[in-house]
């Protein structure tokens, strides 16, 4: 059975941050707190956020780590608190806009937050009473603006998914204004997020046909403008398309990920350093590889239709030409091209593999992976 929902308001195009009051007024919002981290209000682009605000009274809390954590979801849940805060506005990117969505759950909701997590069967614990969150994302990577999942490392160390129609934010403002300065690393680390989402989305094996076409859409816009948004980063063009392809990916996401997220999720928690969508990128060749004998893929064609839609040409039943076009783009991006480069070595596969077989995405690949396959797609990633 096919499941299709989309719930928010978008607004993309360069300048709608200045929405920001109007968008206040008309979800209810009179003293937000603004979530952010020190990265964003260092490049000034919260300053821009808080002038687009004006006469609109609002708090700011801006410890976001690189990955959310439930100890910043609680400190930021006391500043809520102290300064009588009614809502929330990220600012920032998925880390900021995931942390807003732990606190809009953690001060509504009683008990720890474990006992909202998706693998620990709380996504219909979460409730409408989830506080209202405007969405103002600073890269384009996550799409968590438009997406009802959050990814949050709970004090046990495992780095979970909440997800819930409720978390979906009441409005996402994509303003490529607000993504001009971001570094060259990150564009690309961010953008191959976005261009995993797309083609990761597309191979599930989930029926939802207008996702399928989002996704390729995405895919197209993603793979063809972040090499000029990397490398030409004041080109507004390619930084609009992006976002576009960002908040497209995760449109599209809603049908279902898989094993590249599994495995990023797995080793994201067991060392928070690494950023997820460098992680993404690397896990990406091998996990097409294995998704290509998959019988969902080959019967649609689907390793086909991403490589027409990425100007690669014709694709192989085993999928080798979508996984070299892969690892090239990566190398031309500046990216890591494999996980030894990132200092992971295989000492830690059990505990990734033990992770990636728990995790919300593991169901949703068009094969059903085993410790043995995770194992290969690991080595194959080395």
């Amino acid at each position: 059975m096919a499941f299709i929902q989309y719930l928010t308001q978008i607004h993309l195009d360069p300048g709608v941050v200045s929405l920001l009051p109007s968008e206040c007024v008309r979800i209810g919002l009179q003293r937000p707190l603004i979530i952010t981290d020190a990265g964003v209000r260092a490049a000034g682009v919260l300053a821009q956020a808080t002038a687009a605000l004006g006469a609109v009274p609002h708090a700011v809390f801006d410890g976001t780590p690189s990955n959310p954590t439930e100890a910043a979801v609680r400190a930021a849940v006391q500043v809520l608190r102290e300064e009588r805060c009614d809502g929330l506005i990220a600012v920032g990117g998925g880390s900021s806009i995931d942390l807003a969505k732990g606190v809009a759950i953690a001060a509504t909701h009683e008990g720890p937050l474990t006992h909202y997590a998706t693998i620990e069967g709380g996504s219909p614990r979460i409730t409408e009473r989830v506080l209202p969150l405007l969405a103002v994302p600073t890269t384009a990577g996550t799409g968590s603006e438009v997406a009802r999942g959050a990814i949050l490392i709970v004090d046990d160390g495992r780095k979970l998914g909440f997800h819930s129609w409720h978390l979906v934010p009441k409005t996402a403002l994509l303003d490529p204004n607000l993504t001009l300065g971001l570094p060259p690393q990150l564009t690309a680390a961010t953008g191959m997020d976005a261009i995993a989402h797309c083609m990761e989305t597309f191979m599930s094996a989930a029926v939802n046909p207008p996702a399928d076409g989002i996704a390729l859409d995405g895919l197209a816009r993603g793979w063809l403008h972040i090499e000029r948004a990397t490398h030409q980063g004041d080109d507004l063009n390619a930084r609009w398309q992006m976002m576009s392809s960002s908040m497209q990916g995760a449109m599209a996401f809603q049908k279902g990920l898989g094993c590249v997220h599994s495995l990023s999720h797995s080793l994201g928690g067991v060392n928070p350093r690494l950023h997820h969508g460098t992680l993404n990128a690397v896990f990406l060749p091998a996990v097409v590889r294995f998704n290509a004998r998959a019988e969902s893929i080959t019967r649609e064609h689907r390793l086909q239709r991403m490589a027409q839609a990425m100007g690669v040409g014709s694709c192989s039943a085993d999928g080798t030409e979508l996984a070299e076009a892969l690892t090239a783009m990566n190398a031309r991006l500046g990216m890591p091209t494999g996980l030894a480069q990132m200092g992971v070595t295989p000492d830690l596969f059990e505990r990734v593999i033990d992770g990636a077989m728990a995790d919300h995405c593991h169901k949703t690949n068009p094969r059903l992976a085993s410790r043995e396959d995770y194992l290969e797609m690991l080595h194959a990633s080395l």
